[in-house]
């Protein structure tokens, strides 16, 4: 009989391996598909390779969708300012995101019908990838070994040394998912309602203890500039990151709710994503009216918690997507960033579209664009409301 074709989301690592082994004794042609996220360098992709080739695959294959993601998402992201819980970039969700809708488009170009991933039954990603899968490729089966049997670590290994496969599969003391958009962190204590993480923990190490200023420069909200050198958004960001890790910049934990109803708890490095996000938004600060700010707070909390859950193919998405693009046809302009070790100062910004204009007064200083009698008129009336109130109401 044929083989049927089955794609595996695979990352090298131990449950993606076990599922990789047995599904190819098992009897399927496994075509092996890593994305990269911003999370792959050449060296690590080539050993995962040689690691899937050994498992069993019957193909390879790492899809570069750096830019896919950069488009679909983290612009939107950047357009929103959107930090979960006001402390989380969406690291490791958004790119889960972009990554099942590349295995299925792979999936469907080799006309495989089965699709196989490693999560387990107790976190967000099974959601995250099996609603896309479902929703794009309602016809593709899906295969999560690892939470079907509710399978432990300890099981997978002793079943792949079983098949010659000795692989030291010792488990790392912290558990990091690199990508474009941040890297996440995971250990013993991230488990725990009260233990930091420590230093060693972290991979970026701190290893510069002066201090720079660093310019970022944006075009209708995209990042167009890093110290008056232009390039990609992509290119950019990274460079942002190469320089602000060497400060330790942007560690933190998250404390959220997982999309199964359970508290949740990770450490992140985002340099560069809590860099560029603070910098926009002081630049928004300038140019953007009070009620395209607060709408665009509503709107940006709405989109994040609905691309954390997994919910990216729904319109409304591509509706709020038109919102946030819309509000950024004037953010234009340069920040100014100080960097520090474990922080940084945003010192001020420079743009055409600044709404603190001179002309029409100085806070706390000079009006120049009404009266004194105008602005006790207007004083009396904003508060009108309230005096009717106090008058039917004297005792409260």
């Amino acid at each position: 009989m044929k083989k049927q074709k089955l794609v595996l989301a695979y990352s090298g690592g131990l449950d993606t391996s076990y599922s990789l082994k047995r599904l190819s004794l098992e009897g399927y042609e496994v075509h092996a598909v890593s994305i990269n996220t911003g999370g792959f360098s050449e060296e690590e992709t080539n050993t995962i390779e040689e690691k899937a080739y050994q498992m069993g695959a019957f193909t390879y294959q790492n899809i570069d969708a750096l830019d896919s993601f950069y488009q679909k998402i983290v612009k939107y992201l950047i357009f929103g300012n959107v930090l979960k819980n006001n402390t989380y970039p969406l690291s490791v969700s958004a790119e889960r995101v972009i990554q099942a809708i590349e295995i299925v488009q792979y999936a469907k170009t080799i006309g495989a019908k089965l699709i196989a991933h490693g999560s387990t039954g107790a976190g967000n990603d099974q959601v995250r990838f099996d609603m896309i899968f479902q929703i794009l490729a309602p016809e593709i089966e899906i295969i999560t070994l690892i939470r079907d049997h509710q399978l432990s670590r300890e099981q997978e290994i002793t079943y792949l040394k079983e098949q010659g496969i000795d692989i030291p599969w010792t488990k790392a003391q912290y558990s990091i998912n690199q990508g474009l958009w941040g890297t996440s962190v995971g250990g013993a204590e991230t488990l725990t309602s009260h233990k930091s993480l420590p230093e060693t923990a972290y991979p970026s190490p701190l290893t510069k203890k002066g201090t720079e200023t660093l310019t970022l420069s944006f075009e209708k909200g995209e990042l167009v500039g890093v110290n008056e050198r232009k390039g990609t958004p992509v290119t950019l960001i990274q460079e942002v990151q190469s320089i602000a890790k060497q400060y330790a910049i942007g560690r933190d934990i998250h404390v959220g709710d997982t999309i199964i109803g359970i508290k949740g708890r990770v450490g992140f490095e985002a340099a560069a994503p809590l860099l560029i996000l603070k910098a926009h938004h002081l630049l928004e600060k300038h140019t953007l009216s009070k009620w395209q700010q607060y709408q665009k707070e509503q709107t940006a909390n709405f989109y994040g918690m609905l691309l954390h859950e997994g919910h990216y193919l729904d319109p409304v998405m591509r509706d709020l997507e038109a919102f946030l693009l819309s509000s950024q046809t004037r953010v234009c302009g340069k920040v100014f960033v100080h960097l520090h070790p474990y922080r940084f100062e945003l010192q001020g910004i420079e743009s055409p579209f600044d709404l603190m204009k001179v002309e029409f007064g100085s806070y706390g200083e000079m009006n120049k664009g009404w009266t004194a009698t105008e602005a006790k008129g207007f004083i009396k009336l904003t508060g009108n409301a309230t005096k009717i109130y106090h008058h039917l109401n004297p005792s409260e």
